[in-house]
């Protein structure tokens, strides 16, 4: 029999002894009476992928500004390697920076402009013509390097910025909004693109964006950041499974938020009471909850089934009217009116073809889902 190697977990976060590649430590950053972050502390690890993800406004791209030394922290430290950079300027920390404009040179060549870097600190030329064709191929751009950017497609000038970031080898690039000019479809490409890059140059990355499915998509972990603040910090199963504040669970993804009191029971699970009449919805606690406590249960619309019955399996069952139907090929959206007046989206794979589908718009429908398929939030 064929033994195969279980597949390596990278998870350095989870090791205590592991020394972070970027400590921001107690960060505060003012612009006169207005504060963009707030003593805020965050350790990445080398080889990560990490994103910063929230609204405009959040200070996720103020932090990236922080980090590569574009801003001088109010209060706090950065550390490189456990030594603090923060009185460094930006070119003398080992890092690069890649625009959301790409900032290449319009006359200048896909291949110079790679180059330029290299040039500058006056490497070899032997050696920047190395560089320059190993750079080419990482990013697949052989056949277009004595373009200019014009000549070349958006996700073309994407990989340029990309490979001229990445040929001085730094030991972290942060990217801000690197796809945010690309269309739907290529931008979904090129995620997957850079995923594999970072993977075979191993550079640490930190992107910036406001796309949630980007940030899921390409990163190892994801801090949801809101008014300067870190929310959240975990890995991209964790903020869609577990996230820990409304805020998370709302920000990330589609989800249905019920508000109620909580009546816990000794064996770990709970009943929460959101509205009179209703039939209270069955959960299991993530945290202790007291009787009568206001809590906010979580879960999304995929793990709720739309039937002409109850599902006799799942702990949990409300009857609706089916208000409106949103149509997105591999799955349909429900948008399910409860007794209680409250809407409830619902997702189904349509696995049948649209003129056999189950139901329409004003069909009495039940949802089921069960115990397990949502969590029960404190704040």
């Amino acid at each position: 029999m064929v033994q195969t190697k279980p597949h390596p977990v990278f998870a350095p976060w989870e090791d205590a002894k592991a020394t972070p590649l970027i400590r921001a430590q107690n960060i505060r950053k003012t612009f006169g009476t207005f504060t963009a972050i707030e003593d805020l502390t965050l350790d990445i690890y080398e080889r990560e992928f990490f994103a910063l993800l929230g609204p405009s406004g959040c200070g996720k791209t103020t932090l990236m500004r922080v980090i590569a030394g574009f801003e001088a922290p109010t209060a706090g430290q950065i550390l490189f390697g456990g030594k603090d950079i923060t009185p460094l300027s930006p070119n003398r920390r080992p890092f690069n920076m890649m625009f959301q404009n790409y900032a290449l040179f319009p006359h200048l060549s896909v291949w110079e402009n790679i180059a330029f870097g290299l040039k500058r600190e006056k490497m070899p030329k032997d050696q920047v013509a190395a560089r320059v064709k190993e750079m080419l191929r990482l990013t697949h751009l052989e056949k277009f390097a004595s373009r200019k950017p014009h000549q070349i497609s958006g996700g073309q000038r994407q990989r340029v910025a990309l490979a001229r970031s990445l040929a001085k080898a730094p030991k972290l690039l942060l990217l801000d909004e690197p796809l945010g000019a690309l269309d739907k479809k290529l931008r979904q490409e090129t995620q997957f693109e850079l995923m594999d890059i970072q993977e075979r140059t191993g550079t640490t990355f930190i992107i910036v964006t406001h796309d949630q499915e980007e940030a899921m998509t390409v990163a190892s972990r994801v801090a949801v950041m809101d008014e300067g603040r870190l929310v959240q910090v975990a890995t991209p199963a964790g903020i869609y499974e577990t996230p820990e504040t409304v805020y998370v669970a709302d920000f990330i993804g589609d989800v249905n938020i019920f508000e109620g009191n909580a009546d816990p029971s000794s064996d770990d699970k709970v009943d929460i009471h959101y509205a009179e009449g209703s039939v209270p919805i069955h959960a299991r606690m993530g945290e202790r909850v007291s009787q009568g406590q206001r809590v906010f249960y979580a879960v999304r619309p995929e793990k709720i089934m739309v039937a002409a019955a109850p599902d006799p399996e799942r702990a949990n069952h409300a009857r609706g009217r089916v208000i409106d139907i949103a149509y997105v090929g591999n799955i349909s959206t429900y948008h399910v009116q409860l007794e209680s007046g409250q809407m409830v989206s619902a997702q189904m794979t349509n696995a049948r073809r649209l003129s056999r589908r189950d139901f329409t718009w004003e069909d009495d429908v039940w949802l089921s889902w069960t115990d397990t398929a949502g969590i029960v939030l404190t704040r």
